[in-house]
């Protein structure tokens, strides 16, 4: 009897592990696919990967001290213009912390634009489950001078 207990308990933790590594995977292949997506200026892709929430929120504060709220919105109907039109990323120092079906993350962020400037951050993203698969439903990003730390 003992022996069924800790076959069934080990079976129960082996699964729940399994289950946090595949979400954790699937959240870290969607933020960057969002940014990938951000930066390609393609916005079905980039709005494919958020669900806009009554409390959704977008929040970013600038290396000069200044600081935006913007619309969430905006992250499903960006205007191109606005949008990056090439470059890459780095996500880096992952944090996760999955409960159910909800989530958040933070990470910290290198972007580089297509002439070679670098924009340094750290992010802190708020995700939930919808139908089966991981979306964006709120961010905060603040956006550092490495030199100045």
């Amino acid at each position: 009897m003992k022996y069924a207990c800790f076959l069934l308990c080990l079976n129960f933790f082996k699964n729940s592990q399994a289950q946090a590594i595949n979400d954790t995977t699937a959240i870290k292949r969607l933020l960057e696919k969002e940014s990938q997506t951000w930066r390609a200026g393609d916005v079905k892709a980039h709005a494919a990967c958020w669900q806009i929430r009554p409390y959704s929120r977008v929040l970013v504060s600038l290396a000069d001290g200044r600081c935006f709220d913007v619309p969430p919105q905006n992250m499903i109907t960006p205007d191109p213009k606005q949008m990056d039109k090439g470059g890459m990323s780095m996500n880096l120092n992952y944090t996760f912390h999955v409960h159910d079906n909800e989530a958040w993350v933070s990470h910290d962020e290198i972007s580089t634009t297509p002439d070679g400037q670098k924009t340094y951050s750290h992010e802190m993203r708020m995700l939930e489950k919808v139908s089966g698969s991981w979306k964006l439903v709120g961010q905060s990003i603040h956006i550092y001078n490495p030199a100045a730390k």
